[in-house]
């Protein structure tokens, strides 16, 4: 067997369909195009979500509310989560490096630590927020409450 000698398999290789190469073609004079508009021109493209000038589905439905753009979003940690975590790594002290390490947060996260579940044991903790709840919960337990900036 040579280089030489290779070629693909019977059927496996189609020739490309010249269009508007003439009426001998099939597909001569407007080139499958149709006839005249802007879809028979040269360098034509769509807009996304055109419809041929008819109202586009994205302005026929009706929208409703709107998007706080000065919403700050945080990462809400509840105490339940808190206990489990000083359960298993037996950590007094619970910062953002610790919630990160842990897999808790994230290192852009916003940390707001919530009031749902027990808290058993004393713990300092140091976040960016906290509900009353929360507060409340770790105070009563003689743990300690340090909000970030």
């Amino acid at each position: 067997m040579k280089l030489s000698g290779l070629k693909p398999a019977n059927g496996s290789v189609k020739n490309n369909y010249r269009r508007g190469r003439g009426q001998g073609s099939g597909g001569g004079g407007t080139a499958t195009r149709g006839h005249k508009g802007a879809q028979s021109r040269s360098g034509y493209s769509s807009k996304r979500g055109f419809e041929g000038g008819q109202m586009p589905l994205q302005r026929r439905i009706p929208k409703f509310g709107f998007k706080n753009i000065n919403r700050i979003d945080y990462n809400g940690i509840n105490l339940d989560s808190i206990q489990k975590l000083v359960d298993k790594t037996k950590v007094s002290e619970i910062n953002l490096d610790v919630l990160i390490k842990n897999g808790m947060a994230s290192k852009n996260d916003l940390v707001k630590i919530l009031g749902r579940g027990e808290l058993k044991s004393k713990v300092t903790i140091s976040a960016h927020a906290f509900t009353a709840t929360a507060k409340k919960a770790i105070e009563e337990k003689g743990g300690s409450v340090t909000t970030l900036k």
